[in-house]
């Protein structure tokens, strides 16, 4: 029988579980048999064949065709190290994309959700994936349905269906039987599914399917999802097409010009082919995806956890942090600083106001005397026992015991507790001081003085919190809020403050320097938000600060116009939090927002980079943003813009080193038979450089640590191209350069009448490649200044490649391979010299750049 049919019993009887939950031992059992709970996606590809897939490009494929023919017409030699080189090529190629694949699962693993299941009778905190049937899940707001789940009990229970059902509006539940044989999914209320989220209320649940068999996995089985790519790899997957077919008609010319100059027609499509190999950045996406994974899998470590690849290329773009005040730009520790009592009115010697500490809050404190609660109870029931003693304390809890509560709400702004006095009742609320002087029948002028000190409290960055309480002689029937919560007798107040984290002021200020504006968007008191905000140096004398209330009030207009000066929200809905991102994305800033809460989503997912917090955020907001803060604080979002630009700096060097190397391949074969002079390369000599001289220097550039000066610069447009900022002509100038140099030493070494001139080219075209390295680690620092050791793998991977450059110039056995020939001392310093004119050349291209910056600045 469907679940939704069957009674609470009835239902643990055929999951085979109980009230205590399944066993570790049974849970183990049904985990083997069944499976991990998790939406399988696409099918991976085998390693065989994402090793085979490798060879699939068309060029690859030429190249191969054109050995094989090199073969057939007796070079032996040359048509198995064009395979080798190929089959180098294609592994390389394997291992950046195996890499990419480990490292987006990595990440994965990291974002997995966690549920609170009920096993041997004991709540425990469990990754969703390890649920299986038969497990008794909790559910309160805030948290995403981890399973399938049939409801045993239900309080005030909503759900949001959306993700399944499509429909917007939030699903009441109910734990009770449904009796009806046919009934459509939606109206199956006392059934809860994977993947939709808890609006309100909290559930009990047992697990009726899990992973593949959920309604959502069913879903999913009629679809073969596949990953995304990054906005930045799509781009260059274009610009790679349209470079592809340039390169080849440069190749196409290369071959005709020598064609008709007489040269050996398969000499020249080995050439030719070999040159477009070369020079098509094929492998530069999956390359990228590697960066950025690698550049996640860092930012872990600094406590952000990516869980949206693009937002690690993205947040450099960052021009405006919208952030949440409590625990974020504070210690979420809440201290009572001040108290005021209203009247001397006592019960057990214990002044009203502290009576009402005491018993209306719900922190627990259990055997080893720890307490657990909310921040703002905490602090309060602290101080109680500072001043009164813990056991006084638990005296006053067990002689007035709870009757009623009626919880917070942001509407009412209250919480208020009965409790049993002798043969009468003590109602007690404590809330906001506007709600407690409204349902107050104290005289106006008392009113007034009440006021009058909550408000210079809160312009000081104090929380205040106002208590009350009235005697009555019996419950109302009905637990009528109304009559509960009226006439009630002000007992005093208190006010806590929740101090700026102590790096909060640094990172403030390190996000001025980087041209990025700190927004904070709160729910407290305005004063209380301003005088925080002025504190920790978030706003100046230019700044506003603006209410709920007084936004509600702003036309679409007045909001556009002002919405840039406003540094402090409070009071603000969440309608309103959706409201501000959108009106600053319509002014084209790019916002990174925070959250923690349900009603955070919709900002979250609306934001550019969404920031959830990792500890105090429920599942609803991490499952919406890009990014989740592992410790809350403030100071991790600025360094993962750090780190963000850091990452993108070294994927623009490394585009910068790939396009300019291949450049200068191309201009050194494509004008060599202009200029008169034969085929400078063998197509060896390409693939040699392409694989050893291209790769390895090009892949130590994504280790490179961050410039001195990246925090002072402002946010780069999102859209900018990676070819920005001069990139473009880099590649141009120093291309032609590189081949101007490579061909000025071919021209000495043939009029010299040097019979290994060329290896000179061959060698000096590799050298000038590790010194385009050495001199692109920063993009406006100087290498001696940011320092030659600082990027230990570049050392390595150049000192190595240029080991094996001198290899394939002097050990015989390579001599053979490579058609190469020993060079004499003078003849390697040469090559070595003419690379240190290339060094020094983009060395001055910086100091020129300074000198335009410098101007410009200063205009």
């Amino acid at each position: 029988m469907q679940p939704y049919r069957l009674n609470q019993n009835e239902v643990l009887e055929q999951f085979e579980t109980s009230a205590n939950g399944l066993t570790d031992a049974e849970a183990e059992e049904r985990l083997s048999r069944q499976g991990p709970n998790k939406i399988e996606a696409h099918k991976k590809s085998p390693i065989l064949w994402m090793f085979f897939r490798q060879f699939a490009d068309f060029i690859i494929l030429v190249l191969i065709v054109a050995a094989v023919m090199s073969g057939w017409i007796g070079d032996l030699a040359d048509a198995l190290i064009i395979l080798i080189i190929v089959v180098l090529n294609a592994t390389v190629g394997f291992v950046q994309e195996y890499k990419a694949d480990r490292a987006l699962e990595a990440l994965k693993k990291m974002a997995v959700l966690h549920s609170k299941v009920i096993r041997n009778g004991e709540v425990k905190d469990l990754l969703s994936e390890s649920l299986v049937t038969g497990d008794l899940v909790l559910l309160e707001s805030g948290n995403s349905v981890p399973a399938d789940l049939r409801l045993l009990e239900a309080h005030g229970l909503k759900l949001d269906e959306s993700s399944l059902t499509g429909e917007s509006v939030g699903v009441d539940k109910i734990a009770e039987q449904i009796l009806e044989e046919h009934v459509e999914l939606g109206d199956m209320r006392n059934l809860a599914y994977k993947g939709t989220t808890v609006t309100n209320g909290r559930a009990k649940g047992v697990v009726i399917a899990t992973g593949m068999n959920t309604e959502l996995g069913r879903i999913a089985s009629m679809l073969q999802l596949k990953e995304s790519d990054t906005p930045l790899k799509i781009r260059m997957k274009e610009f790679g097409k349209k470079l592809s077919f340039f390169i080849i008609l440069i190749c196409f010319l290369i071959f005709l010009v020598g064609i008709l100059r007489g040269e050996n027609l398969v000499a020249m499509l080995l050439i030719s082919i070999s040159l477009a190999v070369a020079a098509i950045p094929e492998a530069l996406p999956a390359l990228i995806t590697v960066s950025l994974a690698n550049g996640a899998r860092r930012m872990v470590r600094k406590n952000a956890l990516i869980r949206k690849l693009p937002a690690v290329e993205t947040l450099g773009s960052v021009s405006i942090i919208c952030t949440d005040k409590t625990g974020t730009l504070t210690l979420n520790k809440m201290k009572v600083l001040h108290h005021h009592i209203q009247d001397g009115a006592e019960l057990e010697n214990i002044p009203l106001l502290w009576l009402g500490v005491s018993l209306n809050q719900d922190v627990q404190i259990d055997a080893n005397g720890q307490m657990m609660g909310d921040s703002t109870e905490l602090a309060m029931v602290t101080e109680f026992i500072q001043q009164f003693g813990l056991e006084k304390h638990q005296q006053l809890r067990a002689t007035f015991p709870r009757s009623l509560e009626i919880p917070f709400d942001s509407e009412r702004k209250l919480m208020t507790t009965i409790h049993r006095a002798n043969e009468k009742y003590l109602v007690v609320c404590k809330g906001a001081i506007e709600a407690i002087i409204q349902q107050s029948s104290i005289r106006p002028e008392l009113s007034s003085e009440l006021q009058k000190i909550a408000d210079a409290w809160a312009s000081t960055g104090h929380r205040v919190i106002a208590f009350a309480y009235k005697m009555i002689d019996a419950l109302p029937d009905d637990k009528n809020k109304t009559s509960l919560e009226s006439n009630l007798i002000p007992c005093g107040l208190l006010a806590m403050m929740d101090p700026p984290r102590p790096e909060v002021l640094n990172a403030i200020d390190e996000c001025k320097k980087a041209g990025v504006k700190t927004i904070m968007i709160t729910g407290d008191h305005l004063l209380t938000a301003n005088a925080i905000a002025h504190h920790i140096g978030l706003v100046n004398e230019r700044s506003r600060s603006v209410s709920g209330k007084e936004l509600s009030a702003m036309t679409e207009e007045e909001f556009m116009e002002t919405v840039e000066k406003i540094s402090v929200y409070a009071r603000v809905s969440p309608e309103q939090k959706l409201k501000i991102i959108r009106t600053l994305q319509k002014k084209g800033h790019f916002v990174a927002m925070t959250g923690d809460g349900v009603n955070d989503a919709p900002s979250l997912k609306a934001a550019d980079i969404g920031v959830a917090m990792g500890i105090s955020g429920t599942d609803v907001s991490k499952e919406s943003a890009d990014m989740v803060l592992l410790d809350d604080r403030f100071g991790t979002i600025v360094s993962a813009i750090k780190e963000g630009r850091r990452i993108y700096d070294n994927i623009r060097k490394f585009v910068r080193y790939i396009m300019t190397c291949n450049s200068a391949e191309i201009w050194t074969l494509f004008l060599a038979p202009f200029v008169g002079l034969p085929i400078p390369l063998l197509p060896v000599h390409i693939l040699w450089i392409n694989l050893v001289t291209d790769g390895l220097p090009g892949l130590a550039l994504a280790g490179e640590r961050a410039e001195k000066d990246i925090m002072s610069r402002p946010p780069r447009p999102a859209t900018e191209s990676l070819f920005a900022q001069g990139i473009g002509l880099h590649i141009v100038w120093v291309g032609i350069l590189m081949a101007g140099l490579t061909l000025g030493v071919q021209a000495w070494s043939v009029h010299q009448k040097m019979e290994n001139w060329q290896t000179m080219v061959f060698t000096v075209l590799a050298f000038l490649q590790l010194a385009h390295a050495l001199s692109i680690r920063g993009e406006r620092t100087y290498l001696f200044k940011q320092g030659i050791f600082t990027n230990k793998w570049m050392i390595i991977a150049i000192l190595f490649t240029f080991l094996l450059q001198l290899m394939v110039i002097y050990h015989p056995f390579m001599n053979r391979i490579f058609k190469t020939q020993p060079l004499d001392l003078n003849q390697l310093l040469i090559c070595i010299g003419v690379a240190a004119v290339l060094f020094h050349a983009v060395e001055i291209e910086k100091w020129i750049k300074y000198l335009i910056r410098k101007r410009n600045h200063s205009m």
